[in-house]
């Protein structure tokens, strides 16, 4: 058995911290040794460090919350790694993989590997700060083939540092029939429309407020739920057409998230990159149709029926034509949604990313 070290940034809610979480609690279920070292200090109210401590993981918070925390931060980072000893130290996210690989150096640690989320298009300086540590990392875990495809020409790490292991989602081991999955997720009388995710840049949440006219507009009847928070909140509210905010509701962050994508009868993304988006891998779960952008990792998890669900980020007009065909057509969208769930069960289980992550980790040590 492994005695492993996580480091993320932090435990709010959100894609990758939920992917960690559920891969050190399983690991340690399986017998392995594990302790979650979190950058930021303990989060308020709900997080991923209770599910963690619920599962009898020990988490340790850095409380670093500032460039003047970050060197204090950094020495106890490195002392309890050298007291933990761990066989093989795992980072998820930027901060924590750039900071976590100079504290797993100088505590003397053999095995490093950093997980890469997403293809940054934004910030140059974290590709720079990558490649100029890439000696300090063994492996490189990418989300997704344009992950890692990015990470190898955009980045310019070492391609064979590199991995892929995609994500994978709780799900039962039989398909579920149609009348099953309408019972249990769908209330027949709602129809609504849904996007997930914070309300930032990188999500096009302001491009996405621009499209309502030429869908939410042709639909009456309909309600659009934007579930999420961010930075652009406040902005997106005030960009919303007048004869359609009735219809708009913006809701914030929700613990429930995935019970409204299930009553829910389409998801959106808009995002301008990605990495391998966990939203979709929800909505894919719970039998739905998808209309989203081609951003990393979408066409990687829709298989087969990507091209009927995605479209060029900016283009309106088939955005809009896409999301009216399944909204009008439910035959449709029961379909596509039945073979998104399909696809969840055979391609992107939980248990095969444990078995995947698993089997890395043992090789690195061995």
């Amino acid at each position: 058995m492994l005695c492993l070290a996580f480091c993320i940034t932090e435990l709010n809610v959100g894609g990758a911290e939920g992917v960690m979480c559920e891969l050190a609690v399983r690991l340690f279920e399986r017998g392995h040794s594990v302790v979650v070292y979190s950058l930021q200090p303990r989060p308020a109210g709900f997080s991923f460090a209770l599910r963690l401590e619920a599962a009898g993981i020990p988490v340790k918070f850095l409380n670093i919350n500032g460039i003047f925390s970050l060197p204090a931060g950094l020495f106890r980072l490195r002392k309890l790694l050298i007291e933990q000893s761990p066989d093989v130290f795992v980072s998820f996210m930027f901060h924590a993989n750039f900071l976590g690989r100079l504290a797993a150096y100088f505590a003397g640690i053999n095995h490093v590997v950093s997980c890469i989320r997403v293809a940054e298009h934004s910030a140059g300086w974290h590709l720079f700060l990558d490649k100029l540590t890439s000696g300090f990392v063994e492996k490189y875990i990418c989300v997704s083939d344009s992950v890692a495809e990015f990470s190898k020409t955009t980045g310019g790490l070492p391609e064979q540092k590199i991995s892929v292991i995609r994500n994978g989602i709780a799900t039962t081991l039989e398909i579920k029939n149609e009348n099953e999955i309408k019972n249990e997720n769908e209330n027949e009388n709602s129809n609504k429309i849904i996007f997930v995710g914070r309300l930032d840049y990188q999500k096009g949440v302001d491009w996405l407020i621009q499209t309502l006219p030429a869908w939410l507009g042709k639909l009456d009847g309909w309600e659009f739920l934007i579930v999420g928070d961010g930075i652009l909140r406040n902005k997106l509210t005030s960009q919303i057409d007048v004869s359609l905010r009735n219809r708009v509701k913006i809701l914030g962050w929700r613990k429930d998230a995935e019970a409204l994508i299930a009553e829910s009868k389409i998801l959106l993304l808009s995002s301008r990159w990605e990495g391998m988006p966990n939203v979709i891998l929800q909505a894919m779960n719970a039998a739905k149709p998808i209309v989203a952008t081609n951003a990393e990792g979408v066409k990687e998890l829709l298989g087969n029926n990507a091209e009927i669900q995605t479209c060029q980020f900016g283009d309106t007009e088939l955005f809009a034509k896409k999301i009216l065909d399944f909204a009008n057509n439910p035959t449709l969208s029961k379909k596509i949604g039945q073979e998104n769930r399909m696809r969840i069960i055979t391609e992107f289980s939980i248990d095969k990313m444990i078995q995947n992550y698993e089997q890395l980790l043992i090789e690195l040590n061995s």
